[in-house]
């Protein structure tokens, strides 16, 4: 009699699969390469006609595994078999060659035979095995199979050939065998067949045979197999199962591979069914029996496949996946408790899109920020592209495009996945007067300049003068903003977060200042009537984009306190290398009131300024009274210098300091006196 053969699962990874794998490598196993469970999914066999010929093509015997199969909780597919499955994914891809195959192999097999005798059920009888590494680099991904299934010695042989289920079974019990099936919550697997049609799962052989003869004992299996002279491999180790525990009364079995998903038509069912033997004395149960099953690879040697999903991959999504790989991986050893979903949803608010907005731009993308605006009244000139990253040659003919729009238009071409828009506004300033008829557009600005920073959370101060801050910032703190601040010199700068409000700061907590704390003086009019070097911002090249980076890394650090925008200011002798949260850091370390760092000597100062209660920009008396009268109170501080003087009472500050001076009897010293 001829030798059974049975056909060998054949794997079926869906792209799914690797998309979900490499999120789980990147925020779930990182370094680990620990074994986890999975799943995976096979049904009955198919084959498909060939429109020429007319012949039955049969497909593979396919296992199939997806995105759900990292799900505990996914739901199987109507008529689908779920199987259980162990991954294992590898570091590096000398790893993964290196791997001890063959102990990985027989702990599978062993787990399969310990869970027969033990538990005489069928639920482990497909379990799988995969190793994998996945370069997400190149999304190449290597992988291998395992299908264990146990060998027979003397191996199983068949009395006639496998012939259509319909020449054993009469049309009625087929249907009445897959009605039932259909009946069941889950498919059965494997099943046992009476003549009278009843199912019941193999683990009930006893029972359910008790007083059936031989000849009417049918063991029956959903057959991922469509070819018609070979059984699928689910049998082999049904097969064995039987011997192990009925020996017997299994040395003939009579079979049915099942393979009707639907009822068919004109009753051509392609169900098989045949009878197969094995000789010999029943297996010795104290041993376990050897096993095969490592999957060929497509050249049909023992051997991994490749999965190379590059040239299959959207390029936008590409990007979207590798555009925080660098981000991620600081979570693997460096900072595992990085909360980079609180970075990437802030949105950010840049108000101005010159040489600091550019580097600004560029560095929130490298930390993951997804929203960011451009304000700015300006275009594109040919001094422009050399010094700021965002703009090219082309975009400074015609005139020039709107700085903005044209900044955020190249954020897009760097990465599409950003969501960043310009728009060009001028933001009105103290000292500088609105006329009559200007008015009506100025108020539409400030209103329009209002609900950005209402959608933003996040507002960077990146202007070429010290006037234009002003407006922003008196808003900011209004509304409870973050505001970060960053100011050039030649070879100087000022990076500093605004402190949060009055009535914001915790108890006992000490207010920090913002931009206009540390000034006697309100802001005015510095652009009229200078020179084209006091015009231009005249720095050295290197110092916008460490102002811009360091304003960043500030907004970074203080995301990640746990205090966030009521972050305090680490104390003058506060070791500034500790990056202890219990010292008041951050994971990213300390947090920062203010940076002045100095380019030709190369260091940055730390500084706390406290919050003045006559400032200009977030003392409660302005505060309160924007919120009272609104664009009116702002029209006084365009169009009158002496406005927020007299507001904050600086002006009478100023007159008792003249006061004083005038009151102090200055001795005069005779030139001529000897000492």
């Amino acid at each position: 009699m001829p030798i059974v053969q049975f056909a060998p699962f054949s794997s079926l990874v869906q792209p799914s699969f690797w998309h979900e794998l490499t999120n789980i490598k990147i925020d779930v196993l990182q370094l680990s390469d620990a074994a986890i469970p999975i799943t995976g999914s096979y049904s009955v066999g198919r084959s498909v006609t060939d429109r020429e010929s007319g012949k039955e093509i049969a497909l593979g015997c396919n296992l199939s595994i997806g995105s759900e199969s990292f799900d505990k909780e996914a739901k199987t597919v109507p008529g689908s078999i779920t199987t259980s499955g162990t991954f294992k994914n590898y570091n590096t891809i000398e790893e993964f060659k290196a791997a001890d195959k063959t102990t990985l192999f027989n702990e599978e097999v062993t787990k399969i035979w310990d869970h027969i005798i033990a538990t005489r059920d069928t639920s482990c009888l497909n379990n799988f095995l995969i190793i994998t590494f996945a370069d997400l680099k190149k999304y190449k991904y290597y992988y291998w199979f395992a299908f264990p299934a146990f060998v027979s010695k003397p191996a199983w042989e068949i009395s006639d050939d496998w012939q259509s289920a319909s020449k054993e079974f009469s049309a009625e019990l087929l249907i009445k065998i897959h009605d039932q099936l259909k009946s069941r919550p889950a498919t059965l697997p494997f099943f046992l067949v009476r003549e009278d049609a009843s199912i019941a799962p193999v683990e009930e052989f006893s029972a359910f045979f008790a007083s059936t003869s031989p000849s009417s004992q049918t063991i029956a299996f959903i057959d991922p197999s469509p070819n018609p002279s070979n059984p699928g491999w689910p049998l082999r180790n049904l097969l064995a199962y039987l011997r192990t525990l009925y020996p017997q009364s299994t040395s003939s079995v009579r079979v049915l591979c099942w393979r009707d998903a639907e009822i068919p038509p004109a009753s051509s069912w392609k169900s098989r069914f045949g009878v197969v033997q094995v000789r010999g004395a029943p297996p010795n149960n104290d041993e376990r029996p050897s096993a095969v099953g490592w999957e060929k690879n497509p050249q049909g040697k023992l051997g991994p496949r490749l999965a190379d999903l590059a040239p299959m991959m959207d390029p936008t999504r590409l990007a979207d996946q590798a555009v925080d790989l660098n981000l991620k991986l600081m979570r693997w050893r460096i900072l595992p408790s990085l909360d980079l979903d609180k970075i990437s949803a802030t949105k950010c608010l840049l108000l101005g899109a010159g040489t600091l907005g550019c580097y600004v731009a560029r560095t929130l993308m490298g930390w993951g920020v997804r929203t960011i605006t451009f304000v700015d009244s300006a275009r594109v000139s040919f001094s422009n592209p050399v010094r700021q990253p965002l703009f090219e040659f082309e975009d400074c003919l015609e005139g020039g495009k709107p700085k903005a729009e044209c900044a955020a238009a190249h954020l897009k071409k760097i990465f599409p996945g950003i969501n960043s828009s310009g728009i060009s506004l001028s933001i009105p300033m103290p000292g500088h007067p609105i006329p009559s008829s200007e008015v009506a557009k100025t108020k539409t600005d400030v209103e329009k300049l209002e609900a950005l920073i209402d959608e933003h959370d996040a507002v960077f101060l990146l202007m070429d003068s010290r006037e234009s801050r002003w407006l922003p910032t008196v808003i900011g703190a209004a509304k409870g903003k973050i505001v970060i601040n960053a100011a050039l010199g030649f070879d100087t700068y000022l990076v500093m977060r605004h402190g949060a409000r009055a009535n914001a700061v915790p108890c006992n907590g000490a207010r920090l200042g913002c931009y206009y704390c540390n000034d006697i003086v309100a802001p005015s009019d510095s652009l009229t009537d200078r020179t084209l070097d006091q015009m231009c911002t005249v720095t050295r090249p290197g110092l916008a984009p460490i102002a811009a980076s360091t304003a960043v890394e500030l907004l970074a650090s203080l995301l990640q306190h746990p205090e966030g925008h009521h972050a305090p200011a680490p104390q003058a002798n506060q070791n500034s290398a500790s990056h202890s949260e219990e010292d008041g850091g951050s994971v990213l370390g300390v947090v920062p009131h203010q940076l002045r760092g100095f380019l030709a000597q190369f260091r940055n100062v730390p500084i706390v300024g406290a919050a003045y209660d006559r400032c200009t920009g977030c003392s409660e008396i302005v505060l309160r009274e924007y919120e009272k009268a609104g664009f009116e109170m702002m029209l006084k501080a365009f169009n009158d210098t002496k406005y927020l003087p007299k507001l904050t009472g600086l002006d009478a500050l100023y007159n008792e300091g003249e006061e004083a001076l005038e009151k102090i009897d200055w001795d005069e010293e005779d030139g001529g006196e000897d000492f």
